[in-house]
């Protein structure tokens, strides 16, 4: 591997952290939130502020001229994942402790692996397929298939809802990879940030009066279509924090899936899983269940071996000599 090809791969991986450190405090933000705002005033919020920080980069980078596209289409499909990833894994967080919805969303980067050989066209051997079907056990454990509906704090359904977000995450950052070969990573999150947007408003103009639900409504629900509500003084800057977190998360995450390949950025998202950890216990006082405990080690012992395999890969192909696994 060339020196600038390691430095593309340095400056991603720096990225991917900066990013997964502000998902991991943007998650804990809006957990606070969701018991006395809707998701949909939460996400115009800190879409509005950060799309303001995103122009500001598209400055640096170049100026109004990068915005420009001829695959707005694709652009539009990529706002649209991470619209539904972000609904599904917050109206999920709202009612699930931190770090079970957190560790049941990870299987994005499993999902990443798999979907990058039709996706992308990467090569991937039996070796990190067997990682990643050990990483799916973890998601099947955590999913308690043996526990009737009377044993489970939540419903099937919202146990379902990382999975859904973990599934739409990973086709958002592949077809960044698509993207980033011709668009710059601020112009990526602006798109994001407008989709937000957009989809945020049609909300409000639909449900912002919490016309669909009442007082027994489930929790999730209410957290999706209550009726907006002006932040009280502390709260303010609760949202200006999120504003924030979301324009570094957009662009860090664009930066990082442009610059270097799916398999090589993604296990690094793994550090989002003790953050969660120590952000449920820290401020929420929740300790994992055991089946969440091994479904961590789980999905975690996958994504690194993924990851150590990836490396080896990388190094015995720079010395010429080819390998299937």
């Amino acid at each position: 591997m060339n020196t600038a090809a390691q430095n593309r791969a340095g400056l991603a991986i720096l990225s991917v952290l900066l990013g997964v450190g502000a998902i991991s405090i943007n998650d804990m933000l809006i957990k606070q939130l969701s018991g006395g705002y809707p998701l949909h005033q939460i996400v115009f919020t800190r879409s509005a502020i950060a799309i303001l920080f995103s122009l500001v980069m598209v400055q640096a980078e170049g100026g109004w001229q990068v915005l420009k596209t001829d695959q707005p289409g694709l652009h539009l499909l990529r706002g649209a994942t991470v619209v539904v990833s972000n609904m599904t894994f917050f109206v999920g967080l709202s009612v699930l402790p931190l770090a079970d919805a957190t560790a049941l969303f990870f299987a994005a980067p499993l999902f990443i692996t798999l979907l990058s050989i039709p996706i992308l066209g990467e090569k991937v051997g039996m070796l990190r397929l067997s990682a990643v079907a050990v990483g799916f056990v973890g998601v099947i454990i955590m999913q308690r298939p043996w526990a009737g509906e009377q044993g489970l704090a939540v419903s099937r359904l919202v146990l379902l809802l990382p999975l859904l977000a973990a599934l739409f995450y990973a086709l958002n950052q592949l077809m960044t990879r698509k993207l980033g070969v011709r668009a710059k990573a601020s112009a990526l999150a602006v798109y994001i940030q407008g989709t937000f947007l957009l989809v945020s408003m049609l909300f409000y103009l639909v449900a912002g009066d919490g016309r669909f639900i009442d007082a027994g409504s489930p929790d999730a629900l209410q957290f999706l279509l209550r009726a907006w509500v002006w932040p009280s003084d502390g709260d303010v800057w609760v949202f200006c924090a999120l504003g924030l977190n979301a324009a570094v998360i957009g662009y860090c995450l664009s930066q990082a899936y442009r610059l270097a390949d799916a398999a090589t950025v993604a296990p690094f998202e793994y550090i989002g899983l003790p953050l969660a950890v120590f952000w449920g216990l820290a401020i929420f006082g929740e300790i994992p269940a055991w089946e969440v405990w091994i479904g961590i080690a789980l999905i975690l012992g996958s994504g690194l071996f993924v990851f150590v395999r990836e490396r080896r890969k990388a190094r015995i192909l720079s010395r010429g000599i080819g390998t299937r696994r």
